[in-house]
């Protein structure tokens, strides 16, 4: 875990601005099949479980998500777990709360309303487990990073509603562990990733085959492949609905006022045209 940690902020990418660069040299992360890209994209609440339960049995262990509640599990548009599901997950937890009637702060099980408790009580207890590193919040992380496509991808980015950046760059990160290239010297500790700005990551293979047991479908397997690339792809899927758990919803208002406004402008087209007829009439007869 100290290992994994110690390089977490690999993902936040580079510069203070957040964005991550496609420096000279680092190839364009690979464009990935998502459910909810596109301007009628929706979530996979299948997806969204699995993901979850790789961020809680890898990620969580250095990573928060301190912007998530567990109740947020269980609205429209997330993984769809049921409430009882939640209110169990959440009770598995340990908040601290208080003050009681002695003044004291006290530790009791989680409740849907609260928020995930983070793994470490406070930045520097991080810093100190991480060798100096403090492991990045994935609360927005999956909006927070991107990358520059230049010209003249981005001009079609603003019609098609290219916004999967973020999960892209996650994606590609986490299977972009390789052997350096020829005559590239990797420091100790340092780890060398074909998409990371300057290929010397410290962050160690976070993911590996068969890590995680996923549930099983009907007929006794796995209902994804257990791979590092599924993980990777569901895990960022999290990451993006965590970022925007209101996606859905943000995406269908948007739909009806565009198609109030193209109605609205219709009418007022034709009203245009049946009022001003009538002056232009009046004008000729005269």
């Amino acid at each position: 875990m100290l290992r994994f940690a110690a390089g977490a902020l690999a993902l936040l990418g580079v510069g203070a601005s957040g964005a991550v660069l496609a420096a000279e040299g680092t190839p364009v992360p690979p464009r990935q099949s998502w459910t909810f890209s596109g301007p009628f994209g929706h979530f996979d609440a299948t997806q969204l479980q699995r993901g979850f339960k790789v961020y809680r049995e890898v990620c969580a262990n250095c990573h928060s998500v301190r912007l998530l509640a567990f109740r947020n599990l269980a609205e429209e548009g997330g993984p769809h777990f049921s409430e009882a599901q939640v209110k169990a997950l959440a009770a598995e937890y340990k908040v601290t709360d208080g003050p009681n009637d002695s003044g004291e702060m006290f530790q009791r099980p989680a409740r849907p309303a609260d928020r995930f408790p983070p793994p470490f009580a406070n930045r520097q207890a991080a810093e100190a487990a991480n060798g100096g590193a403090y492991p990045p919040d994935f609360s927005v992380l999956a909006k927070a990073r991107t990358y520059e496509r230049g010209f003249p991808w981005f001009v079609f980015d603003m019609f098609t509603q290219f916004q999967e950046q973020g999960v892209d760059y996650i994606t590609a990160l986490m299977l972009g562990y390789e052997e350096p290239a020829h005559g590239v010297e990797v420091p100790a500790g340092k780890y060398y990733n074909t998409y990371f700005p300057g290929h010397i990551i410290s962050m160690p293979k976070p993911l590996s085959d068969g890590q995680v047991e996923y549930p099983k479908g009907p007929d006794g397997k796995p209902q994804a492949p257990e791979t590092v690339a599924q993980y990777a792809k569901d895990v960022s899927a999290f990451m993006m609905w965590s970022a925007e758990p209101h996606l859905e919803a943000r995406k269908q208002i948007g739909f009806r006022i565009l198609s109030f406004l193209l109605v609205f402008a219709g009418l007022l087209y034709f009203t245009k045209k049946k009022i001003w007829s009538k002056v232009e009439g009046h004008a000729v007869s005269h």
